[in-house]
C-alpha cells in the first residue's frame, strides 16, 4: 500500500522534531537483522535515552533541513537507512550501535551529524569508541580514591611543583619588609 502525502507529512514533522531534540544523529545501515534483533536494537537504544528510526532517504534530507542542519548528500546515505538519536549522552545512541554491530555485522554506523556538523563514517566510529560523561565520571571518581597513588609521584607532579613555589613566593613576600 503506498504511502500517502498526508502520511509522508506526519513522518516529516516526527523525524524534524526528533531531530530538533536530539544532541547528535547517526546514520546506520541494518539490512539482513531479523525483526527480534530489530527490536533488541530498539530496546536497547531506549534504555540509553536514544531511539532508532526508519524512514525515506528524502524524509532525512528534508528533516535535516528543517532542522537547520547540514545537508546530506546522497552519496552519503546508500542503501536502506536509519536515523539513530540521541537524547541525552550525545554518545549514547552511537556507543550502543556500535557495540550492537560487534555481534551483529549486519549493523554499520556510516555517518552522523555532531554539533552541527557532519561526520563521516569514519568520524562516527571514532565517536562511538568513545567514553560517554558517565564512564568517565566513573573513571576519574576511581581515580581519586586509588589507594595506589603513591606520595611520591603526587609529589612529582607539576600542578604540586607549582603549588610549592607559590608558596615560596608567598613566604618570601611575607619575609620581605614593606618600604613605607
Amino acid at each position: 500500500m503506498p504511502v500517502t502525502r498526508a502520511q509522508k507529512e506526519a513522518q516529516l514533522a516526527t523525524l524534524t522534531e526528533k531531530m530538533n531534540k536530539a544532541r547528535s544523529l547517526m546514520f546506520a545501515q541494518y539490512i539482513g537483522l531479523k525483526v527480534s534483533e530489530v527490536g533488541e536494537l530498539r530496546q536497547k537504544l531506549r534504555e540509553a535515552n536514544a531511539e532508532m528510526k526508519v524512514a525515506k532517504k528524502t524524509l532525512m534530507r528534508l528533516a535535516t533541513k528543517a532542522s537547520n542542519l547540514p545537508e546530506i548528500s546522497e552519496k552519503n546515505l546508500t542503501g536502506p537507512v536509519a536515523c539513530i538519536f540521541s537524547f541525552a549522552d550525545p554518545l549514547s545512541g552511537a556507543q550502543v550501535a556500535f557495540k550492537f554491530a560487534k555481534d551483529h555485522a549486519q549493523v554499520k554506523i556510516i555517518g552522523g551529524i555532531y554539533d552541527g556538523k557532519l561526520l563521516t563514517k569514519e568520524e562516527a566510529i571514532e565517536m562511538a569508541k568513545m567514553p560517554g560523561r558517565e564512564q568517565l565520571l566513573a573513571m576519574f571518581a576511581s581515580m581519586l580514591q586509588s589507594p595506589l597513588v603513591s606520595f611520591a609521584s603526587i609529589c612529582s607532579s607539576p600542578l604540586t611543583g607549582m603549588a610549592r613555589g607559590l608558596s615560596e613566593l608567598a613566604k618570601k613576600k611575607e619575609a620581605t619588609p614593606s618600604a613605607s
